[in-house]
Order: C-alpha cells, then structure tokens, then sequence
C-alpha cells in the first residue's frame, strides 16, 4: 500500500493525474498501459468502468513500478473495500462521502472530492492527503486562486474539463496537480485510438513539467 508521504511526493513530482474511464475493459487496460509507457505516473481507473476490479488488477501487474495506479468514483464503503483488495495503491472520491471515510479508515491515501473552502477544509482535516477541486470548470483558475489566498497549505487538483491549456493557467494559479479525463484520453478506453492517446500524453507531460519549473 502506498503511504500518505509517498502519494503526497508523486503528486508534487508528476503534477498529472491520468483518469481512465472506458466502457471496454479491454481498451481501458490498454489505455493504462500506453499511459505508463508514454511515462504517466498517477493513473485512475474509475469503478464505473466495466470490471474495474480486474482492469485495476491487470494494471497494477502489468505496469509494475512504472506507474502507480488508484481507484475512482470511491462512493460507497463497499466501493473503497472493492478498490483496495483489487490493488488500488490510492483512492479518489467525488465527495465527502461513505466511500471517503472508509478509504481513510483503511489507510489508503485519498484524492477528495470537495468544492467549497468548508469541504475542502474538512477533508484535509478528516484525513485526505489533497482535494480534488470538482468541478474545477465551475470556477476555473480564478477561483482557485481565491480558495489559495486563504488556503495556501491546501493541495488542490483541478478535476473536470482540464485540457492542456487550462492546465497551464491551473498551475499558474498555484494547483499541486491537474486531473485530467477525456482531453488526455480521448477515445481510447472505449476501444479508439492509442497513437493519439500517446501524443496527448506526451503534451499534457511537457505542460506538467513546464508547470513543476515555474
């Protein structure tokens, strides 16, 4: 299991997190794989995904030590029970909800789903490791700026409608890292493209590292 310090450091470190949501098992573990390969570190794979318990076993095996691979859309308690005996190395909620106390209580480091400066207050305090700002278009950069005036200390992840160009003005305003879904996967998990998926991963990787040097 990966520890709050580790997760805490590959955040800082990879400044992407890569969200796979596929309705292909198949496609969403190859998916994963061309991530690893492109050299993603962070990878979700959502539970919404068809026998995301196997995908996420698979991944873990398959890409070893070159990246390290967590469970989204942690709901429920059995959610977070589901996730962690599949290999789930860190978890990600959309809210404060069952599924983020049970992931908490098990120990995993959370990514938690919160909005408001309260909940993303209470997440850091009830033991989240960074807050998943979602959804991040709601407010865009600017509101991230105006949570990080009174929140500096917070690690807010920007989540939802993340493509390269906002990821550049996310980090411009101050976020550890960026989420980021359909702009980086595209098709992929559902059977498209992997060629593509490779050159985004390639370019989302360039920002990040130009975001992590300024």
């Amino acid at each position: 299991m990966l520890n709050h310090t580790d997760f805490t450091h590959e955040l800082h470190s990879s400044r992407l997190v890569a969200i796979v949501r596929g309705t292909d098992p198949k496609a969403a573990l190859a998916s994963v794989l061309a991530l690893a390969q492109e050299g993603v570190r962070l990878i979700e794979i959502s539970l919404t995904t068809p026998d995301a318990e196997t995908v996420i076993t698979q991944a873990v095996k398959e890409a070893g030590t070159d990246a390290v691979i967590g469970a989204g859309t942690v709901v429920t308690r059995q959610d977070a029970l589901r996730a962690r005996d599949a290999g789930a190395r860190w978890m990600v909620t959309p809210a404060l909800d069952q599924g983020f106390e049970r992931a908490v209580a098990l120990g995993v480091p959370v990514l938690a789903g919160a909005l408001t400066p309260t909940e993303a207050v209470t997440a850091m305090r009830s033991g989240a490791s960074a807050v998943k700002l979602f959804p991040a278009s709601l407010g865009g950069p600017g509101y991230l700026r105006s949570l990080r005036d009174p929140l500096p200390d917070v690690p807010f992840v920007p989540v939802g409608g993340v493509d390269a160009e906002a990821a550049r003005a996310y980090f411009a305003a101050g976020a550890v890292a960026v989420g980021v879904g359909s702009p980086l996967l595209g098709d992929a998990p559902r059977g498209g493209d992997l060629t593509r998926l490779r050159a985004r991963a390639r370019e989302f990787l360039t920002v990040c590292t130009a975001g992590a040097a300024a």
